[in-house]
């Protein structure tokens, strides 16, 4: 993963940038995974992970219809929707912005660059989403749900410019296509300088058969291989690069370390690595999360301490696993803290991430890392004072 140096000069200028909402830009696939599985198990059914994977980036209407087909439920579609979609609705106000996301639509927006929001979820849905997400809806140019273009019969302009992408691909337009076409009309941009960014394989492939370019951020980041057809793939929006497509630079880098929205964790820490425990249930850590990121770290009773964390996964023959090394800053023996409860709270993503290509593993923690975080952590934007406040409310309200 990582932006592809070698073809900058190929890129076109881009002049507008459409986003996917779920697993883009929010992590409602997180927050929400675990309500079809208790669903089926109502009905005597067990969710299948292979048939889940395949409905991301299907539009609502496909989805359901999957669901009660694959799943031999006693439902007609209507009856599905019903039964779950109020259940959905309680758990998107626990949705929050995956890494990086505020960043680039603040910086969009700073600069004057359209940019739109494009999602198979219904309208009223979308703004059931972002609606508590503070200048969300305000910021973006367009807001398109797939209820707001007619599959097979959208605008004039729209279905000729879906009959000249269709005559030069193998791929059939599809909804989110006919939604991206829709949204660069709408912000009168040509779509070929259009920037998409997705997670799915089905938002990747709309994007490329609509004539547009795609980042892709992969929801499921060991499937990384099967986003070959995006013209760049990232392990998440902190590591994108706006020059690179002729847009404005970011201004937000402190030396080699970058201010992220605080991430809180606590987990077992043992032998270098830590155990991270699930928030109320719900994955604490999203999928995007990878690479070196600098916080601090507190174990019961003791000072808060500096530490570099190289988050990655571990490959292995039965599936992928989340691995969480800790490198604790000024401390003689990490393994002196054996078996013990920690909080961490990440504040800072290492520019040495964003050279590290399309591997997945997590990276060595160098000693050049060491300093880099050691002098960062002692300056305002990364301030221990924030963490330490942080981390006695998170106490308080485990009492």
């Amino acid at each position: 993963m990582g932006t592809d140096m070698e073809n900058n000069h190929r890129r076109p200028h881009i002049s507008a940038v459409i986003f996917d909402l779920d697993g883009t830009l929010l992590n409602t696939e997180d927050v929400t995974k675990n309500i079809q599985k208790n669903f089926l198990a109502k009905y005597g059914k067990v969710q299948d992970s292979e048939k889940e994977k395949n409905r991301l980036g299907t539009t609502l209407k496909e989805s359901v219809i999957a669901i009660v087909n694959d799943y031999d439920l006693p439902l007609t579609p209507e009856e599905y929707v019903q039964e779950i979609l109020p259940m959905h609705h309680g758990m998107w106000l626990l949705a929050k912005p995956l890494p990086g996301a505020n960043r680039i639509m603040r910086h969009l927006h700073k600069h004057g660059v359209p940019f739109a929001l494009a999602s198979n979820s219904l309208r009223k849905n979308i703004d059931g989403k972002i609606s508590h997400h503070d200048g969300w809806k305000e910021r973006f140019t367009v807001i398109l749900g797939s209820d707001q273009v007619k599959s097979g019969k959208p605008s004039p302009d729209i279905s000729r410019d879906i009959n000249n992408f269709q005559s030069k691909c193998e791929t059939a337009i599809s909804i989110p296509g006919v939604l991206f076409l829709e949204a660069a009309k709408r912000m009168g941009v040509d779509s070929s300088h259009c920037l998409v960014i997705e997670d799915s394989i089905v938002g990747v492939k709309a994007g490329k058969a609509a004539g547009m370019n795609v980042v892709a951020v992969p929801s499921l980041q060991n499937e990384s291989e099967s986003y070959s057809i995006a013209d760049c793939i990232l392990h998440s929006l902190l590591e994108i690069r706006p020059e690179e497509w002729g847009l404005p630079k970011f201004e937000d880098w402190v030396g080699n370390a970058l201010p992220v929205e605080p991430i809180y964790l606590t987990g077992v820490f043992s032998n270098g690595f830590l155990q991270i425990y699930e928030d109320n249930g719900l994955p604490a850590l999203p999928g995007q999360i990878w690479g070196l990121y600098i916080g601090w770290a507190k174990f019961d009773a003791q000072k808060v301490l500096k530490a570099v964390i190289s988050v990655g996964w571990s490959l292995g023959g039965s599936g992928s696993q989340r691995k969480i090394q800790l490198c604790l800053i000024n401390e003689n023996h990490n393994e002196h803290h054996h078996d013990q409860k920690m909080q961490l709270l990440l504040v800072g993503y290492l520019g040495r991430s964003l050279t590290a290509g399309n591997r997945l593993d997590s990276l060595d923690v160098l000693d050049e890392d060491k300093v880099c975080a050691d002098a960062a952590l002692n300056l305002p934007a990364f301030s221990n004072k924030l963490c330490a406040s942080f981390f006695n409310f998170k106490e308080n309200a485990q009492e």
